[in-house]
């Protein structure tokens, strides 16, 4: 079972929420950046970019003081207000035909920690740490990690009764994307959640991965360091989005390189006929249209790669997966690519665009070679987490993104 708690959140003054919610940081360019920090004295940018009141760019430790610094400023002047009593969120996210509904919640470290809490991606150690030093400095999450949850008809008619009533917030950003968001208050509806959850077997992450296991870590040191530690302390869990694994959206990351590593045209296509039927196709842009099939973008011509069952064995469910193919059959045995993470030479693109993008940049020369992708899917997800497996970086680009800044939670 799945344990969901209810949290005081600290959240935006209703009529200031439209401006002060933000995408994540890398996200902007640096001009418009520059922008909104100049021109919007609430967005929640100027608390993770304090430097700029000070035209100064800070980083490290000094700036994690002054985001806490930042924080407080928000809350003095009645940006950011505290809710009396715990709560959960539910919060919708629409734009054109998608929309998804979920809610804020705490969750514990300790289902993290038992695997209740699935994983399917590696986490890079300094990364967990320098976020929990981030973390326990600043004393608030303002990033939920991004979990799913098996659909589940009760729950879903439970948030269907809070959605009747008044909404906290209901605003578009510039994106057009609608954002609403109701307060759960009610004991009987917390409870009923509650108890619904517990016929919930896993929660599986679908982003926030070096989120959720700086918690954990972040959970572990001041456990350590309270003398009178029960359990029940606010830093033993962290904030949380969850979704029903039919309103998630998963992409595929198409993967660019930059060179052939000393091979001519010829001697590459001849090696990849080992694992994989090759056709060229003389249309336009090409995109694959099943599992195990790729396209390939190599010197202004596009192909299809069809994997040769009878060449390539498959040993588990990661090894069934397309980006775990295409690594093992092209990327590391040909092209000499064995750090997906850090390899200079590698790229990844996503978006509705992508295959046109990959086809400029190689054209650009940029690149030398592109492939593309079909989707993974939620089960193939799961597989790999149930499997305690970890699937190559960039499998996969999920939506919804959430904003930064909509509720936080104080430990």
């Amino acid at each position: 079972m799945a344990l969901i708690q209810p949290f005081r959140a600290i959240r935006p003054a209703t009529d200031k929420a439209p401006f002060v919610v933000s995408r994540s940081y890398e996200e902007y360019a640096p001009d418009e950046l520059h922008a909104i920090l100049e021109y919007n004295p609430f967005s929640f940018l100027h608390i993770i970019n304090p430097g700029f009141k000070f035209h100064k760019h800070i980083t490290g430790h000094e700036r994690f003081g002054l985001v806490h610094n930042r924080y407080l400023e928000f809350l003095e002047e009645g940006v950011f207000q505290r809710d009396s009593e715990a709560c959960f969120y539910l919060y919708e996210i629409s734009q054109g035909d998608f929309s998804c509904l979920g809610f804020f919640c705490a969750c514990s470290v300790i289902d993290y920690q038992k695997d209740t809490i699935k994983k399917h991606e590696d986490t890079l150690e300094h990364r967990e740490t320098l976020f929990a030093d981030y973390l326990e400095t600043v004393g608030f999450n303002a990033e939920p990690v991004l979990m799913t949850y098996q659909d589940h008809p009760g729950i879903g008619d439970l948030l269907r009764q809070v959605q009747v009533e008044a909404t906290e917030y209901d605003f578009t950003t510039t994106d057009k994307i609608r954002h609403r968001l109701w307060k759960m208050g009610k004991k009987e509806h917390k409870e009923r959640l509650i108890t619904l959850f517990d016929e919930i077997d896993a929660l599986y992450i679908a982003d926030g991965h070096h989120r959720s296991a700086s918690s954990h870590l972040l959970a572990n040191r001041m456990k350590t360091s309270n003398g009178s530690h029960n359990g029940h302390e606010a830093y033993n869990y962290f904030m949380a989005y969850l979704i029903p694994e039919s309103q998630i959206r998963i992409f595929e990351f198409n993967r660019m390189v930059r060179d052939l590593n000393g091979h001519s045209k010829e001697e590459f296509l001849i090696k990849l006929d080992t694992y994989f039927r090759i056709e060229k196709k003389e249309e336009g842009l090409y995109k694959p249209s099943k599992k195990h099939h790729f396209s390939m973008y190599l010197d202004g011509e596009f192909y299809s790669l069809y994997l040769r069952k009878t060449q390539y064995h498959f040993t588990d469910v990661l090894s069934e997966l397309d980006t775990q193919i295409l690594f093992k059959t092209i990327l590391e045995p040909i092209l000499g690519i064995h750090d997906l993470r850090n390899d200079k030479r590698i790229a990844y693109g996503y978006g509705k665009h992508n295959s046109l993008k990959m086809k400029e940049s190689i054209d650009a020369g940029d690149f030398a070679v592109g492939f593309g992708l079909v989707a993974l899917t939620m089960n193939e997800i799961k597989a790999i987490a149930d499997a305690g497996l970890v699937m190559p970086p960039k499998s996969t680009y999920i939506e919804p993104k959430l904003r930064s800044g909509m509720a936080i939670y104080k430990f």
